[in-house]
């Protein structure tokens, strides 16, 4: 059934670019709200998982009883969309995580956590996503992972063309990107979870 209003995601309000999804989202058509505790999960049709840092997100999660809580969510369809740490978030498996770095899992995958190396090492690249419309999305890269396996069950949405690696991928309603559309002008990937938020009702 098609929404009669713009739909209500959830941007996790714990650490990272929440400001910037928060305006992307509202760009791309949705409502946007900030999320930090449980009982909030319950009124949103979809979560965004912003990049930060992926240690200090799982620790914060943990301290405000979301892990548990968010799993269940993902588990059962709550549409979700997250960007570099988001992507780490939602991984079933992570390489080179801390020792005992838990994650809210979901897409079945295998990430390695700050793949394309430190900070200074941060860059700008453009991606082709197969299924998007018009040029090349300008992709920004900061202590970025990126997807060393991938499930049967996932979609491979683009790679990165100078280390050949997977840099986007979807499975079902779950979208992971290990670059951070929410810091370009480009709308497209917020488009995209909006639409997938939509069409999961």
């Amino acid at each position: 059934m098609p929404y009669s209003q713009a739909p209500l995601i959830g941007v996790l309000a714990l650490q990272g670019d929440v400001r910037e999804h928060v305006r992307a989202l509202d760009e791309a058509g949705a409502r946007a709200t900030l999320v930090r505790r449980p009982d909030e999960l319950e009124s949103v049709d979809g979560l965004v998982i912003p990049g930060g840092e992926s240690t200090t997100l799982w620790r914060l999660a943990t301290a405000f009883d979301m892990m548990e809580p968010l799993r269940k969510m993902l588990s059962t369809g709550l549409p979700a969309f997250g960007s570099c740490a988001g992507m780490i978030m939602l991984a079933d498996r992570l390489v080179d995580g801390v020792p005992g770095q838990q994650t809210f899992g979901g897409i079945d995958m295998t990430v390695r956590r700050n793949a394309f190396g430190r900070q200074v090492d941060s860059f700008e690249s453009d991606i082709s996503l197969t299924s998007m419309a018009g040029p090349p999305l300008r992709a920004v890269f900061i202590r970025a992972p990126w997807v060393e396996q991938a499930g049967d069950e996932v979609e491979i949405l683009g790679a990165d063309e100078r280390a050949g690696r997977i840099v986007a991928v979807r499975q079902g309603p779950l979208l992971a990107t290990s670059f951070h559309p929410e810091l370009t002008s480009d709308p497209r990937i917020h488009e995209l979870f909006v639409d997938i938020v939509k069409g999961s009702t």
